[in-house]
């Protein structure tokens, strides 16, 4: 009777444990991966045009860390076109880092990255304002960067106008 209570706690145990993990895995997937995001750049012909770029696949054998679609960057906010969209998964930033070619190997942690905040939606277009002070010219990419896992999702390359 002692053995099965035993083995009764540690089945419910690692059963609760295995199933708390497998819902963190699948929550973005079931619930937030129909979220389409619209945010518009609102006095858009009176903004300035700093930068443009597309974003790619990081790493085509990984079929889960994707993302695509353009992004222009204005003089105070980043914009996120209507084409974006990445995989879903949990606490995805968008970052403004200090290098050229980012690529899944590149260390984007230690970079003296600008953390834009969290994305609102995993498609569609979305706005993020730019902190006053910050001198684009030195952030050549804009990446998408699973803070849980310390992850790149995708980079886009900048070109500057």
């Amino acid at each position: 009777m002692r053995k099965s209570i035993v083995i009764f706690i540690v089945g419910a145990l690692l059963g609760s444990t295995a199933g708390f993990a497998l819902g963190i895995f699948l929550y973005p997937y079931i619930f937030l991966a129909d979220i389409v995001a619209a945010d518009r750049v609102e006095d858009k012909p009176a903004r300035k045009i700093v930068a443009t770029g597309d974003f790619i696949h990081a790493n085509p054998s990984d079929p889960i860390h994707y993302g695509k679609g353009k992004v222009t960057v204005y003089q105070d906010l980043l914009h996120l076109e209507s084409d974006f969209e990445v995989g879903p998964g949990p606490k995805f930033h968008v970052y403004l880092v200090p290098e050229r070619n980012v690529v899944p190997s590149t260390n984007v942690a230690r970079t003296m990255y600008v953390d834009l905040g969290r994305l609102k939606a995993f498609k569609g277009s979305q706005n993020f304002p730019v902190p006053a002070g910050v001198d684009l010219a030195r952030y050549p990419s804009v990446v998408i960067w699973c803070e849980q896992f310390g992850v790149l999702i995708s980079p886009a390359a900048l070109k500057f106008q």
